[in-house]
């Protein structure tokens, strides 16, 4: 990639498809992962050389030949303060898989020395907004709860947020004081419940899956 010219398509309010690529570019950057499968298959029909970040637990989702997954085991930091899982995916290289440890301890070594510079900010949310990752810890205990469209409106940031120029990561729900209530007593008993033993699933290969496997080099 060194002879190539490094673009970001993905900046705010930039438009990837109507991006100007030369023959000598490459993409390098952190697309919105909402519409990575969209992303892919346009690059790949269009001929466009990338190196894009991606959701490492779904990363293998998007299915092509022409893709390569490369695998680190790195939580990445991304400016708006989520924590993910990162690996990449390119079509620049002629394995399927590959794992790539060296980049794996880079990246890790800048986040952790990114960590020490600047403390990152925690959000404490009003009790009247319910977000995904609020929801995800109901889920873990078994809890759960319904809300209607008469309980709730969607909203992507607070007003109080503006000035800070911040907004509502993966946007959320207002929801009413009554629903309120009920989703505090639901969070209040999550901190009487301990660990729950998740079942324990053993899968193996069927007799066409081991086909595969061995008609793999």
């Amino acid at each position: 990639m060194q002879d190539k010219e490094v673009v970001r398509p993905f900046y705010p309010g930039g438009d990837y498809e109507n991006f100007k690529y030369t023959k000598n570019c490459v993409v390098i950057d952190n697309p919105p992962f909402s519409i990575l499968s969209e992303i892919l298959k346009y690059y790949i029909a269009n001929n466009v050389k990338f190196f894009l970040f991606a959701p490492a637990l779904t990363c293998f989702s998007s299915n092509n030949q022409s893709l390569t997954y490369i695998v680190t085991n790195t939580s990445i930091i991304y400016e708006n303060g989520a924590i993910i899982k990162t690996s990449f995916i390119t079509n620049m290289d002629k394995y399927r898989i590959r794992t790539w440890s060296k980049l794996s301890h880079k990246i890790n070594k800048t986040q952790k020395r990114t960590q020490n510079k600047k403390q990152l900010p925690k959000y404490k949310y009003p009790d009247n907004l319910i977000t995904v990752s609020r929801l995800h810890k109901l889920i873990d205990k078994s809890i759960d709860i319904c809300i209607s469209n008469e309980e709730c409106s969607f909203i992507r940031q607070l007003d109080s947020q503006k000035e800070l120029k911040k907004s509502i990561f993966g946007s959320g729900f207002l929801i009413s004081d009554k629903k309120k209530k009920e989703l505090l007593e639901k969070e209040t008993i999550i901190e009487g419940i301990g660990n729950i033993q998740a079942k324990v699933y053993t899968f193996k290969l069927s007799e066409r899956e081991q086909q595969i496997v061995d008609g793999l080099k």
